[in-house]
């Protein structure tokens, strides 16, 4: 369909021009590996494993500015919305590899979900409403 190929070209495009917003990284991760571009998907990934936080055995990413390694001190603090999702859009990245994830990116998908479980609230909901 046209719509999606100008889509991706607009994608590569963005690409091209460095996208350093972890975020922004996170999202171009996912619509590559939707689109099965390993190779945008990998890099991508590869970039935003440089800006991962591992901590106790999880792995999650933070927004631009916050103290590296900084973490939340008790269950009642909870990360803020955007890293949940930028977190979940990471792990959706891992996963949509084709044909199918190897053994190591399931392992760091274990790591993600680990510390995405650690956000729910009381009542199993999330900060996120993505």
């Amino acid at each position: 369909h046209s719509v999606v190929r100008n889509a991706l070209f607009c994608l590569e495009t963005a690409l091209q021009h460095k996208a350093k917003h972890v975020y922004t990284q996170a999202l171009l991760a996912y619509a590559f590996g939707l689109a099965g571009k390993e190779e945008q998907r990998k890099a991508l990934l590869g970039s935003l494993q440089q800006e991962a936080v591992s901590k106790d055995g999880s792995v999650h990413w933070q927004r631009p500015g916050k103290e590296p390694g900084a973490a939340v001190a008790s269950s009642e603090q909870r990360a803020a919305s955007a890293e949940v999702e930028m977190t979940a859009y990471v792990l959706l990245a891992q996963l949509s590899s084709r044909p199918a994830p190897s053994q190591e990116e399931l392992a760091l998908a274990a790591a993600i979900a680990k510390w995405i479980l650690s956000q729910q609230n009381p009542r199993g909901g999330f900060s996120s409403t993505q």
